[in-house]
């Protein structure tokens, strides 16, 4: 499943700022059981816009990760609250229709 989330970055503070945090925690969320990586993309032509995607082998898995939270994950995120507006898009299942080019 995947987690999708947009981040706003507000004025005076960059995106880079957030990322650094973002890969901190990640890199610790990572650790959790179910989890299969994070991406943050920038939206083209804007720089204080990303979206995240975090992929989990569950719901329930993520779900668990969220209720027993470590305290360093929590400390950098609520260090990033002043700096941006986090809009949660949804969770969603893994594809059920993919079209690649080549494929049949």
């Amino acid at each position: 499943m995947h987690f999708v989330f947009e981040v706003r970055v507000r004025p005076g503070h960059t995106a880079e700022q957030y990322a650094d945090a973002w890969v901190r925690a990640s890199r610790l969320i990572q650790q959790s059981p179910g989890a299969q990586g994070t991406r943050l993309h920038r939206r083209i032509g804007s720089n204080d816009r990303l979206l995240a995607i975090a992929t989990w082998a569950s719901k329930q898995e993520r779900d668990a990760m969220e209720t027993v939270r470590d305290p360093e994950i929590q400390r950098i995120i609520e260090a990033q609250a002043e700096f941006v507006d986090i809009n949660v898009i949804g969770e969603f299942e893994e594809a059920e229709w993919v079209v690649l080019p080549g494929g049949d």
